[in-house]
């Protein structure tokens, strides 16, 4: 049975229910600090959600117009949303002091679409931009990751083991 009532993350350690609702409502992933490097973890973590059906988005300006995993790489969040990309998740692959930034553009550029978590990987720890975040109606996980979370939480059958609809 679906968690449903997740509308703001009162923590950014949530719940399982909580992790779930997210990845049950998420269908499109960017992923901010991806890299083509098949070395780094950003690029295993895109290479995964991709094949668990989600619609995976890298986004770095170094590597912007390039095409890391099939897929063309925008410059930065605000010129994929602008591009018409609809996104329900910011998985941030960026230092710590550099997430706040991330989550500023986010707030700019997604501000007003409703069930949009931001997700700080593991070892992105940024309290103030969290809170930054959860007070403009985000979701926020931090010090985390998908490739972990959604395995553990399909084994554990609170997710569906079924791959997400979504593609592209």
């Amino acid at each position: 049975m679906p968690y449903s009532g997740c509308d703001l993350l009162s923590t950014v350690s949530p719940t399982d229910a909580e992790l779930c609702e997210i990845f049950l409502r998420t269908r499109s992933i960017a992923v901010v600090g991806a890299s083509p490097r098949v070395d780094r973890p950003s690029h295993e973590v895109a290479d995964y959600l991709i094949r668990a059906g989600f619609a995976v988005h890298p986004v770095n300006p170094r590597h912007a117009g390039e095409m890391i995993l099939g897929r063309e790489v925008a410059g930065s969040l605000s010129e994929l949303v602008a591009s018409g990309v609809r996104i329900d998740m910011v998985d941030i692959f960026r230092r710590s002091a550099e997430a706040g930034a991330v989550v500023d553009e986010a707030i700019a550029a997604l501000g007003g679409q409703a069930g949009v978590a931001i997700w700080m990987q593991i070892g992105v720890i940024d309290a103030a931009a969290a809170a930054r975040a959860r007070a403009a109606g985000f979701d926020v996980v931090m010090d985390r990751c998908p490739k972990i979370e959604l395995p553990r939480l399909r084994r554990a059958g609170l997710l569906p083991s079924a791959e997400p609809a979504a593609q592209g």
